[in-house]
């Protein structure tokens, strides 16, 4: 769990529409709280299903004020319980029963659809990894029990997706490929691109964007599909949207620096990304001194495993991610735009226990439950978790660049950034 300190085929680009008559919502009375079911592989302390879920049940801050969403948690699903499960003292607290199947849960026991939407919180527990160092949480699967359900019922509703769409990029591409068959409102991804940002800037709508570059912290792969999804919410703004990948390179070790050293990624903007941290380590940590890591030297003995993830758009645009444990613990960004001025920022993510940054992305959840419309397209996960999906492969072939003509994934973002809260 991120901490303040420590922390395919291509799809069309339809706009996500309100739900058809086959995913028409289930309560008649448009001012009565809206319905849903949590599928989570655990509810446990400091889960993601905790964060979130807890927010449903209790509310959260939101622009000055406490906040309770008019939605109501009626049931449950539950993949593993292991010691600390406190689903079963969720649902006393606040009412709700936990089933034994996906299925049962979305029809509360009976046998059609009982619920106006569904949100999937896939994250922790035990599961296994691939050979690409992916936890192979069974987002997927359960997404596929979800969708049978909505086939057999005639009726669709709203999910939402917590983080990846899943470690494949060619189940992802499935995944919406079902939400447009279906014609239900998907919404997927992190707190990144929704929580604060220090400074609050963002790329200029239709600018155009020369080179962007992030900087992240932490394991593989549940930390860098953070900072990929989160420099896809800066980049995707750029003139003529997103119109997906051409080629994918991950690099390791002292290949990171060589590919610095020769223009590879840029150094500059990698200045500019460090200038934006607040938790500088290595001579800042020992004795406050204040340092440029970008030039001083000192980065490479800071880092001692660097990767950098190199991604080519297919209209030109090169994209890096350079992972950098031990330099700082703060998620950074910058991008150059045309002309020469450049763009950085901060992720901001408050301090557990409270995490205010999952609040920023329930807001999200329930704008979409309530209005029957995602608040920003699904491609923007879709093509973070392809990214992500392709950099693994190209590490486990030694770092092989990869042409990518199947990440053609094509859309345009809102102009509205939704960062903040």
């Amino acid at each position: 769990m991120l901490t303040r300190r420590n922390f395919l085929t291509a799809v069309g680009s339809a706009p996500l529409a309100a739900c058809s008559t086959l995913g028409a919502a289930l309560s008649a009375d448009p001012t009565a709280p809206k319905k849903i079911a949590i599928v989570t592989t655990v509810w446990t302390y400091q889960s993601h299903a905790q964060h979130m879920g807890d927010r449903f049940l209790i509310g959260y801050p939101r622009h000055g004020m406490w906040h309770k969403p008019p939605i109501e948690v009626v049931s449950l699903y539950v993949d593993q319980k292991p010691n600390g499960d406190l689903s079963a003292q969720r649902a006393a607290e606040h009412g709700f029963t936990v089933y034994p199947s996906i299925a049962q849960a979305l029809r509360r026991g009976g046998d059609k659809l009982a619920v106006d939407g569904v949100v999937v919180i896939g994250e922790h527990g035990d599961y296994p990894r691939n050979k690409k160092g992916q936890v192979l949480y069974p987002r997927y699967e359960f997404f596929q029990q979800i969708v049978e359900v909505f086939d057999k019922d005639g009726r669709a509703a709203p999910i939402f997706n917590d983080k990846h769409l899943s470690y494949s990029a060619e189940k992802a591409a499935r995944m919406v490929a079902d939400s447009k068959r279906l014609k239900f409102p998907f919404l997927a991804g992190s707190s990144l691109p929704v929580t604060w940002r220090l400074p609050p800037v963002e790329i200029p709508y239709d600018a155009e964007v020369e080179e962007a570059l992030m900087v992240g912290v932490g394991g593989s792969d549940p930390m860098d599909y953070h900072a990929l999804e989160a420099m896809q919410c800066m980049v995707e703004r750029r003139k003529g949207g997103e119109t997906g990948v051409k080629s994918v390179q991950m690099l390791e070790g002292d290949a990171v620096w060589k590919a610095g050293e020769k223009g590879v990624w840029s150094k500059r903007l990698l200045e500019a990304a460090l200038s934006r941290s607040d938790s500088l380590q290595g001579y800042s940590e020992l004795d406050s001194r204040p340092q440029d890591l970008a030039n001083n030297g000192e980065l490479p003995k800071l880092v001692k495993d660097p990767a950098a993830y190199l991604i080519e758009r297919s209209d030109g645009l090169r994209t890096t991610l350079l992972m950098l444990n031990g330099a700082l613990q703060d998620y950074t960004f910058a991008a150059r735009l045309k002309g020469g001025q450049i763009v950085s920022t901060q992720f901001f993510l408050p301090p557990t226990p409270n995490v205010t940054y999952s609040a920023c992305l329930v807001a999200q959840i329930e704008e979409m439950l309530v209005t029957g419309r995602a608040p920003y397209p699904v491609e923007r996960t879709q093509i973070a978790s392809a990214m992500l999906d392709r950099c693994l492969d190209s590490k486990v072939e030694g770092g092989r660049r990869i042409e990518t003509p199947e990440l053609k994934i094509e859309y345009r973002a809102p102009k509205e950034s939704r960062f903040g809260g």
